[in-house]
């Protein structure tokens, strides 16, 4: 390989970590940790710029993507809680510590279903909605900026890579 050529200093940490195992375990490939590795670093980077938004509104991962699940349902903003679970992609007491604490603040309401009292839904306050198309607003501009680094055709071309990727894992 090219990389196996190039002094240390030239690789990047995924191409290292490649390069020790060839030499360690020539008897195995380490090649799909040139995708796999790089998806990794960048799924922890890009985490890392998208929590620094939802901080300076005094939110977790959580809690912006329970709130900004209740206001993409539109008015009146609110969503049964076992919805609210699976649109989140958390466990039903995941999501009860969620949404304690962002009750606690006065940003979501619980109350019962009128057509049964066992249901519950959870709904965004007014307080809840202006804070989070406050938050959206900032964190799809930081989208934007992080998206804009690598060009439109190389972002394009990454979404449908990607796109096709999860339908993979999906089973779609």
């Amino acid at each position: 390989m090219a990389e196996d050529r190039l002094p240390d200093d030239a690789l990047d940490r995924v191409a290292q970590i490649q390069r020790e195992w060839r030499r360690e375990r020539p008897d195995l490939d380490p090649s799909p940790q040139g995708v796999i590795g790089r998806l990794h670093l960048v799924a922890l980077e890009l985490t890392e710029r998208l929590v620094d938004v939802y901080g300076r509104f005094g939110l977790s991962e959580g809690e912006f993507d329970v709130l900004a699940t209740l206001r993409r349902a539109g008015t009146p903003y609110e969503r049964p809680a076992g919805e609210l679970a699976d649109h989140t992609l958390v466990t039903t007491g995941g999501l009860t510590k969620r949404v304690d604490r962002l009750e606690a603040r006065g940003l979501v309401e619980r109350r019962t279903e009128a057509s049964d009292a066992r249901k519950r839904l959870v709904r965004l306050t007014p307080e809840g909605r202006r804070l989070i198309d406050q938050a959206i607003a900032a964190h799809l501009e930081n989208e934007h900026r992080i998206v804009d680094e690598l060009g439109r055709a190389d972002a394009a071309t990454l979404e449908r890579i990607l796109t096709r990727w999860l339908r993979i894992f999906d089973g779609r």
